[in-house]
């Protein structure tokens, strides 16, 4: 029965993540156009530069934030409502700390590398330093805005975060039509607006954690140093593996700002943004399924975790790739309607990037499986090393004259190479078994992909080159997808939840 209210809550929190990323895709995708053609190439590069030095220092949230909601969820999975106030202070001093060294290094380091290292144009200087200081504000908000967000995500409450998340991208829209039409120095008015949207979509967040969550709270200060010491101690390597990502992302395009001019790193920025609101469509289904792993975990309850990681790497897949297939087919024609005359190389760095994230969205649920334990050391040592070998191999390219697009190809190599590690080191974790794994993951997978890659590219390169060509390729693809996903992809037992799902919804529309 347990299994049974967990599936339902997670599908239910799956579906209403998935409404919220269908409108936020489409917003961003339009908000992405106008901004490129307001900003022109060469602003919107130089705006993905600064805001990806401001990013290097993100994995201090991003590690905190990760910390935060495993300890929330293991409390909740343990009903200790205590140990859950206990845990919000720790973490509001935790959070407090992360604020001041991100201010020092950012506004000392950070700002000397803007003024002496970036390679930019002298005139835009000015308006250069405007955004980055506001990028480092908006970077502040969002890192005291992160443990309430996690809160949030610990109690399953995907609805609420569904909600805020449109708010905040009805507002990202509003900020294309003030672009527009305002005569204020575009990319400085652009840094503003971010940081305002971040300002307000961070005291949403705060003020319903607060309204709604007892351990949200500044009546009473609950302390607990062993628990510090334990939230620091599970941090630590889990520092040392988000650096490690930071490195890998956002320092490869400095690396690429400083071997090509900022027209390349709007090619980046546009494959980085569509590969990402592509991917979030299974990290969204991964914020659903984190806290029912961690409390199955908790509970002792192997079985059920298992079954979640199993179903949870294959499914991840699959709502990736039921987007990515058609993407990666259409994409010279998508670009064109969409941007009209996009970045050069944005085409292939698109594909490369789609080629990535799918990799390695099939390990997210044994990432989430690898922190129920606590045990982070030899799993972030291991996967950190490789993602810092990605950098210094993707520099070694460069420097001998590789194209701006051998750093996708350095990437996705190390991504299998990750994935195999990863595996290895959750079997000694949790037991899970690499047998159970292949059957029921990585063979369904590898049948999905052959039997719907083959008939999806042999119709692309059959019809012709258009809009109407494009629109029909795509949408056979993603049925071809889907067939193979219910012949190739489910397991007996899952097909026959999936026909009495749609009969029974058949059945009440024909009632109606």
């Amino acid at each position: 029965m347990n299994n049974r209210s967990n599936n339902k809550r997670i599908v239910k929190n799956t579906l209403m993540l998935y409404f919220r990323q269908i409108l936020i895709l489409f917003v961003s995708l339009y908000t992405i156009r106008v901004v490129l053609n307001v900003l022109g190439v060469e602003d919107y590069g130089i705006y993905n530069v600064i805001a990806g030095i401001v990013a290097l220092f993100s994995f201090l949230s991003g590690t905190m934030a990760s910390a935060t909601q495993r300890f929330f969820s293991y409390a909740i999975g343990e009903q200790n409502q205590e140990k859950l106030n206990k845990i919000f202070c720790v973490n509001l001093v935790i959070y407090g700390t992360i604020i001041i060294v991100v201010l020092v290094l950012l506004e000392t380091l950070g700002i000397w590398f803007v003024n002496e290292q970036l390679n930019v144009p002298f005139e835009r200087l000015s308006a250069i330093r405007w955004v980055y200081h506001f990028s480092v504000l908006t970077f502040v908000v969002t890192i005291f805005m992160a443990p309430f967000l996690a809160i949030i995500i610990a109690h399953e409450d995907m609805q609420l975060y569904a909600y805020v998340s449109i708010i905040e991208a009805i507002m990202k829209l509003g900020i294309v039509f003030i672009l527009k039409y305002a005569h204020w120095d575009k990319l400085e008015l652009y840094g503003v607006l971010i940081f305002a949207v971040a300002a307000i979509t961070s005291i949403i967040y705060i003020c319903l954690c607060l309204w709604k969550y007892s351990e949200c709270q500044f009546r009473k200060f609950y302390w607990d140093k062993e628990l510090l010491h334990e939230i620091t101690g599970f941090t630590g390597w889990t520092l040392f593996g988000q650096v490690t990502t930071v490195v890998r992302t956002q320092a490869i395009t400095i690396l690429l700002n400083q071997v090509f001019s900022p027209i390349i790193i709007a090619s980046r920025a546009v494959a980085t943004n569509i590969a990402s609101q592509i991917s979030i469509f299974s990290s969204n289904f991964n914020v659903g399924l984190y806290p029912p792993i961690i409390k199955s975990y908790a509970t002792d309850d192997k079985n059920g975790m298992f079954d979640l990681i199993y179903n949870g790497s294959k499914i991840t897949f699959f709502l990736m790739w039921i987007f990515a297939l058609p993407l990666f087919l259409e994409m010279d024609i998508i670009m064109q309607v969409w941007l009209k005359n996009p970045p050069p190389l944005a085409v292939l760095f698109t594909r490369l990037a789609l080629i990535e994230v799918l990799i390695n969205s099939i390990s997210l649920p044994i990432a989430t499986a690898a922190r129920a334990p606590g045990k982070m050391k030899v799993y972030e040592l291991s996967l950190g090393s490789i993602q810092i070998a990605i950098f210094f191999i993707a520099w070694l390219v460069l420097s001998i004259g590789g194209d701006a697009y051998s750093v996708y190809i350095v990437a996705i190599s190390a991504n299998i190479i990750m994935f195999i590690v990863r595996l290895l080191i959750v079997r000694g974790l949790i037991g899970i078994s690499l047998k159970l794994f292949y059957v029921k993951v990585i063979l369904p997978v590898s049948l999905v992909v052959l039997f719907s890659v083959i008939p999806s590219f042999a119709l692309h390169f059959y019809l012709p080159r258009g809009i109407i060509y494009s629109i029909v390729s795509g949408f056979v693809s993603l049925l071809i997808s889907c067939i193979s996903m219910y012949y190739f992809g489910l397991d007996k037992e899952m097909r026959n939840k999936v026909v009495r799902v749609i009969v029974n919804r058949i059945g009440k529309k024909i009632e109606v």
